[in-house]
């Protein structure tokens, strides 16, 4: 059925579920799996209240991005290949999370993308955005999406 599934994360608890059915649907069908978490290219160069950083500041949090991120897909990595699933642990660099998850998707030729939605409505969609619905919307690749 699948040969390849990817699985997005963003760490959180909704995502830990997407996760744990992306492991669950690649173990019955056989499939490789992919986990990734999107992190931004760079620290930003003004916060709020428009204080600036130093370049080293900027350096170190981004390092901490990738660590943090990292440290989250290898421990999903962990947990699906205990199950005997080929699984690969990626951490990508996007301003823009929908296009990220697209793109690894397409590098690793996934034939299926799981991920979580919060199933915002209302305002708070329109001010916080959803990530998942510009995938659905952009992708190639047929999503799963959980909730």
């Amino acid at each position: 059925m699948y040969k390849h599934i990817l699985v997005a994360t963003d760490g959180s608890e909704l995502s830990q579920l997407a996760v744990t059915s992306g492991i669950n649907l690649a173990a019955l069908t056989k499939a490789d799996l992919t986990i990734v978490k999107v992190i931004p290219h760079y620290a930003r160069t003004y916060f709020e209240g428009s204080m600036t950083i130093s370049l080293e500041d900027s350096d170190r949090i981004e390092k901490q991005w990738v660590d943090d991120a990292q440290a989250i897909v290898d421990a999903h990595k962990a947990t699906a290949t205990a199950r005997g699933i080929t699984t690969y642990a990626i951490v990508v660099k996007s301003d823009l999370v929908a296009e990220g998850i697209i793109t690894a998707a397409t590098n690793c030729a996934a034939d299926l993308i799981v991920m979580a939605s919060h199933g915002r409505k209302g305002i708070k969609r329109l001010l916080l955005g959803s990530e998942t619905q510009q995938v659905l919307t952009h992708s190639h690749t047929p999503v799963l999406v959980l909730r």
